[in-house]
């Protein structure tokens, strides 16, 4: 991870809800589709008795929604601003939640207590370049987990992208063709990292304004996560995948030893 991610997280805090055609119904319609992912994999709890970890909770998407449903929730992430703002969103809406900021590579000496899940949700892990630094990120989540803890992570589906080398995404135009969210993807010369250029055109009292942010990725194929989530003592890993789930994003699931 450099310091693009955290510069790219504290520019586009203000401005995050606009890559969502609603954001509110995007912080209820995901909630749902991980509430059934945890209830499938804790089925005999409830989530009043749940505790969770948000470790990269940006503006609060998924906090505020497992929030909504009852589960007690602690928030963090890298990005003061992002944690700001969500702060402020989570009074908006009525839950409470104990937001910090953190590095999930340091969650072991940063946040207190232990959880029985911890999530990192909008491919929040990717941002981690190298094996290194994403061993540091499962052994950090690990020492947060209850014993037989529950792992969630979303993340972009790389598998199926490994081929494309996609260049530029899809413009998304909402408010009657009033705002336009897009990527430009710069790749590296290896294939495995890129730069996104992330778009937000928006028409305001008549006048087009654009607002460009950048970060690096890597494109973390399933079986890096797996071989990874292996060495670092996690068992039961199983993805589910948004032809089941409705999750924009695939899922992958896994639990401490």
């Amino acid at each position: 991870m450099n310091d693009s991610v955290l510069k790219f997280y504290d520019e586009l805090a203000e401005d995050y809800h606009l890559i969502f055609v609603d954001w509110n119904q995007a912080i209820s319609s995901q909630a749902e589709v991980l509430d059934r992912v945890i209830q499938s994999k804790l089925p005999v709890a409830t989530a009043h008795n749940i505790s969770l970890l948000d470790c990269s909770c940006g503006i609060g998407t998924q906090a505020i929604g497992l929030a909504k449903y009852g589960y007690n929730v602690s928030a963090t992430d890298i990005s003061p601003v992002s944690v700001k703002r969500a702060e402020r969103e989570a009074v908006t809406h009525g839950v409470n939640i104990n937001f910090d900021v953190a590095d999930f590579r340091s969650l072991d000496k940063d946040v207190s207590g232990l959880f029985d899940i911890v999530l990192s949700a909008d491919n929040a892990i990717p941002h981690l370049l190298t094996d290194g630094d994403l061993t540091k990120a499962f052994q950090n989540i690990q020492a947060k987990l209850n014993p037989n803890g529950l792992l969630i992570v979303t993340i972009r589906d790389y598998d199926a992208l490994e081929q494309e080398k996609l260049s530029i995404t899809q413009p998304r135009v909402f408010d009657e063709g009033k705002r336009i969210v897009f990527q430009v993807w710069d790749w590296a010369d290896d294939g495995k990292t890129y730069t996104i250029n992330h778009y937000i055109m928006q028409e305001v009292n008549g006048k087009w304004e654009t607002k460009h942010n950048k970060t690096e990725y890597r494109a973390l194929l399933r079986e890096d996560i797996n071989k990874v989530l292996g060495e670092t003592g996690y068992t039961d890993i199983e993805w589910h995948f948004p032809a089941y789930t409705g999750y924009y994003q695939p899922i992958v699931t896994a639990r401490k030893m």
